[in-house]
């Protein structure tokens, strides 16, 4: 302890004496002798920087890099401009955190002004956050937003990501709330099922758009029934998607979330991601984390602040819409940058190559190699194939540097996103048809 702590032995000595022991031993006096360390850890060496330099590549090394990656599900390689990595490394920003002192910090106030203007005119939404911390957490506050003393209980898609149905489950547990999961009927959503499944005391349904088989689904159809039945309209989006595709607001959602990590984050073996949010300006007050606005100071200059913190660090607990305690500012930063540095023209190009491309992949794959299309609806960049061994055929992918779909009940499920070649894809479909 007196290791780390920048006070001296004397120091200590008064503040124990204040507490009224006589040892730092006395503070952990009811935590019993076999769980207190006597000898010291027992850690290896020490060793120079050589050494943990040659340690650490040696582990390293064990990590496999796929050159060409045909697997999303819920996290996706796309093309990220050299310009977001550039910016968002200075040592300016890349300490961002949360902006207590305005007056301080209007650069980072300003960047997440930004980011938030940006996910509103992708979503169509009137407010956004300062982001949580991915896309599960997102889905899950908002299905916390909806909650009231006579609507408790919650909806959510079967065709939503499984992580994500895990993770509104557990928010759920917490906190008393009820969750059905509306099934799926031929990879989207069984909208008369949902139908016969709201009550009067429904809060929410949450849908994935495009879903977890890559479906699209008939979201404004879906927002009319949750509608008809008092509750929340949520949507989950992906938001290279949301260039192209009608946005959550014109399908009638009260709340749209997603994962931020396709809009500049890299996959990074999971993390860290991002969670943005966005609402009706009804919903306002219920949204959880942060939102910036922007004011005019006593000049009459234009300024960014803190503008609402509904979180029970700020206000009485009881009447805070979650406890969330941090948010993601420097992915947000990310976000934002990318989004700049992409343009709307760069964000619908990028969302038309996925989108033909994995089309093009399907075609081939049904054509040539015989494999039924599990789902014959309209599709983004994800779909679900027939796979006769897809052990196999997987194996021999990976042999090739090639990471392929991700098996799931029923077949393959794949995904082709811009940064993906047509000479890779046909290379593909050869290898597919050797092994076959």
């Amino acid at each position: 302890m007196g290791k780390y702590v920048p006070t001296t032995v004397t120091e200590r000595e008064q503040m124990l004496s204040v507490i009224g022991v006589d040892s730092i031993d006395e503070l952990y006096a009811n935590v019993p002798e076999s769980m207190r360390i006597r000898d010291g850890l027992d850690l290896p060496e020490g060793m120079g920087e050589l050494e943990v330099r040659a340690a650490v590549t040696e582990m390293a090394e064990k990590n496999r890099i796929f050159r060409t990656i045909l697997r999303g599900a819920g996290s996706y390689n796309h093309f990220i401009p050299s310009v977001v990595k550039s910016i968002t490394s200075r040592e300016e920003f890349i300490t961002a955190y949360t902006p207590y002192q305005a007056e301080i910090s209007q650069g980072i106030l300003q960047a997440i002004f930004e980011y938030q203007t940006m996910i509103c005119m992708l979503t169509g939404m009137d407010v956004s956050n300062a982001s949580v911390y991915d896309g599960a957490s997102a889905a899950s506050e908002a299905a916390a937003m909806c909650r009231d003393r006579k609507r408790t209980v919650s909806y959510i898609s079967a065709c939503s990501d499984p992580q994500t149905i895990e993770t509104v489950r557990t928010y759920c547990f917490g906190s008393d709330t009820e969750l059905i999961v509306v099934p799926s009927k031929n990879g989207r959503t069984d909208t008369a099922a949902l139908a016969a499944m709201l009550g009067v005391d429904a809060a929410s349904f949450y849908l994935q758009q495009p879903n977890f088989y890559g479906q699209m689904e008939d979201a404004a159809a879906i927002g009319k029934v949750v509608h008809a039945a008092g509750a929340k309209f949520i949507m989950g989006v992906n938001p290279i998607a949301c260039a192209v595709m009608r946005t959550p607001y014109e399908s009638g959602a009260d709340i749209a979330v997603g994962e931020g990590q396709p809009l500049g984050l890299s996959m990074a073996f999971g993390g860290p991601y991002l969670g943005f949010m966005a609402c009706t300006k009804a919903m306002m007050r219920k949204l959880p984390g942060r939102i910036v606005g922007q004011t005019a100071d006593v000049d009459g200059e234009r300024g960014y602040v803190l503008t609402l913190t509904a979180r029970e660090q700020h206000i009485r607990r009881e009447k805070a819409s979650s406890n969330i305690c941090s948010n993601q500012a420097l992915c947000a930063f990310t976000a934002g940058v990318y989004m700049s540095a992409m343009g709307e023209k760069g964000m619908k190009q990028a969302a038309n190559l996925c989108m033909s491309k994995a089309h093009y992949f399907a075609g081939r794959i049904s054509s040539e190699l015989g494999w039924r299309l599990i789902f014959r609806g309209e599709f983004f960049h994800e779909f679900v194939t027939e796979c006769p061994s897809p052990e196999i055929v997987l194996k021999a992918l990976e042999d090739h540097g090639i990471l392929g779909g991700l098996p799931i009940e029923g077949g393959v499920l794949w995904c082709v996103t811009e940064t993906v070649s047509k000479a890779e894809l046909d290379r593909t479909i050869d290898i597919i048809r050797e092994v076959c």
